[in-house]
């Protein structure tokens, strides 16, 4: 048993060494009486700029615990029960294949390493490269332009999140999220993500933390096969028999698909296998870039350059007048903007940071959300320029995609038609003017930008939206909306465009054997909340075979 104490406040120039005093304080003893003492929990309390302070949770462990708890009347100390093993029955059924999985993001990195943990030997198909190979392809398009289809910033070892910013924040309440955890510290993460109140690995950090995930997953008997693209289903009675990569069957009767957010081929061959999806909201827009010394300075205020500070971050949300949302994502302090396309022709932005956090600028992305009654532009553009599509009616489910295709196409054309992207200051955007100049905030998106208006790559009602969004922000954060504030086009994966329907076994509620995961399968949003579900959809399947 131990004893959990919430609560502990220490000012920002206090010694770490503080924390055991004030616990024994809180507990009436003496410090030595501790055996021994664990942050569970650490944040920033900065409400009040002129008096920062760090909150702590800890867990306490001493031999008089239960007669403490006896004499103490307090809310912030309570009984912290022991974690309790879940009981997990494995089931009977005789698998004849080993189960296969589709992608080597968070969802189906997990859920493979779980299988490989329990015995199943699983294979693991991933269209992209692996992260040490991914990482000089993604260099050199930044560099040059020269994109590469099948491994890029959204397909390959680690998933989109590889090269974001390590966000480990998820508002999901489930016990899995700390399995998730204990793993990334067991390889190689550093150990502060287990009590950070925002925990972010970064990217520098995660690519080796994946690479030791993999040889893990190797060793416990699973394998992985990179450049291998998943091409079609085989199906026979409605059960899943087999799967085509690269143009070779590969028999199962069980595969977790774990594509991302951004499998659009693959979201088309499992439309022609009539598997069941629906159309997603999701949201698009731009990112926004700051200097970060002006972010730190209004949330810590006079201690912005205090040594035991990491680089501020923020969240914002605003509904408009016509109730469309506006929302801060995927916020990136001390980091950069980078080319995120997948598909030639069409160009997308994300963000991303390295561990340290420390780059000029701060980034973020500023969206607003589309729903099906906006997709009209992408099914108008798809009967113009793409034939095969003209005679879909509205029922069509990745109509949603296909709008995304729509307005990267436009910022495509918008930025040069090189993967230069389009970008414009703040002030010209308010007021509608075409942006011929940098100002004092130096843009850091590779391989390169063109100054234009954004208005010719975003639907009137987003531009309506983002230029209400930011006039409520700037009462937030002061210098919010400053002239020359950097606005690049565009951002459209925020979130899959679809759903894929799945029953309580997390099987497709259209084919038995297929196993939707993950974000792209549409139910998590987040490198977390992706692991979760990935461990998740392992645990239906190691309960139904043995």
């Amino acid at each position: 048993m131990s004893i959990r104490i919430s609560n502990i406040n220490l000012d920002i120039d206090d010694d770490i060494n503080e924390l055991p005093k004030r616990a024994a304080k809180k507990l009436r003893i003496s410090e030595k009486e501790f055996k021994s003492i664990k942050i569970l929990k650490k944040s920033i309390d900065a409400r009040k700029k002129n008096t920062i302070k760090f909150n702590y949770t800890i867990e306490v462990q001493c031999n008089t615990e239960d007669k403490l708890l006896a004499r103490i009347h307090d809310s912030d100390v309570r009984k912290e029960k022991s974690d309790e093993k879940r009981e997990f029955k494995f089931g009977n059924m005789v698998l004849k294949h080993r189960p296969v999985i589709v992608g080597m993001g968070p969802a189906g990195m997990f859920a493979g390493l779980i299988l490989a943990q329990n015995g199943y030997a699983p294979l693991i198909i991933e269209r992209g490269e692996k992260v040490e190979d991914r990482t000089k392809t993604v260099d050199n398009f930044w560099k040059t332009g020269n994109l590469n289809t099948e491994s890029n910033v959204q397909f390959g070892e680690g998933g989109a999140g590889t090269f974001s910013d390590g966000k480990l924040t998820t508002r999901i309440k489930d016990n899995r999220c700390n399995i998730v955890v204990e793993e990334f510290v067991k390889n190689g993460a550093p150990e502060e993500i287990a009590y950070e109140g925002k925990p972010h690995i970064g990217t520098d950090i995660l690519k080796k933390v994946v690479k030791n995930i993999r040889e893990n997953i190797i060793k416990l008997g699973g394998e992985i096969l990179f450049n291998s693209k998943l091409e079609d289903l085989i199906i026979k009675e409605n059960k899943l028999q087999g799967v085509v990569v690269n143009g070779t069957e590969i028999p199962c009767e069980c595969l977790i698909l774990a594509i991302g957010h951004s499998s659009r081929d693959t979201y088309e061959m499992l439309y022609k296998n009539k598997i069941f999806m629906e159309p997603k909201p999701f949201a698009i827009g731009v990112r926004i870039e700051h200097p970060q010394e002006l972010i730190n300075e209004n949330q810590y205020g006079k201690y912005k350059d205090h040594p035991a500070l990491k680089a501020a971050d923020y969240r914002l949300t605003h509904t408009t007048l016509d109730n469309r949302g506006v929302y801060s994502f995927c916020m990136c302090p001390g980091g950069e903007v980078v080319a995120a396309a997948s598909e030639n022709g069409r160009l997308v932005t994300n963000g991303m940071s390295n561990y340290k956090r420390d780059k000029e600028n701060a980034n973020s992305a500023l969206v607003v959300t589309v729903d099906g009654d906006d997709f009209k532009n992408g099914r108008e553009f798809c009967k113009e320029h793409r034939p095969e599509l003209k005679n879909l009616n509205e029922a069509y489910p990745l109509w949603g995609m296909e709008f995304q295709r729509y307005y990267e196409h436009l910022a495509y054309l918008a930025g040069g038609s090189n993967f230069h992207a389009p970008l414009q200051l703040v002030g010209d955007f308010m007021k509608d003017k075409t942006s011929t100049k940098i100002g004092s905030v130096k843009p850091t998106y590779m391989p390169g930008y063109e100054l234009t208006a954004l208005s010719k790559c975003l639907p009137q009602y987003v531009i309506s939206a983002l230029k209400e969004g930011l006039q409520n922000f700037d009462k937030k954060i002061t210098g919010f909306m400053d002239e020359d504030t950097i606005m690049t086009g565009i951002e459209t994966r925020t979130s899959a465009p679809v759903k894929l329907t799945r029953n309580e076994e997390f099987e497709s509620i259209s084919l038995k054997g297929l196993y939707p995961a993950g974000e792209g399968a549409g139910f998590a949003g987040g490198i977390i909340s992706a692991a979760v579900d990935g461990i998740k959809v392992a645990e239906s399947i190691m309960g139904k075979y043995r």
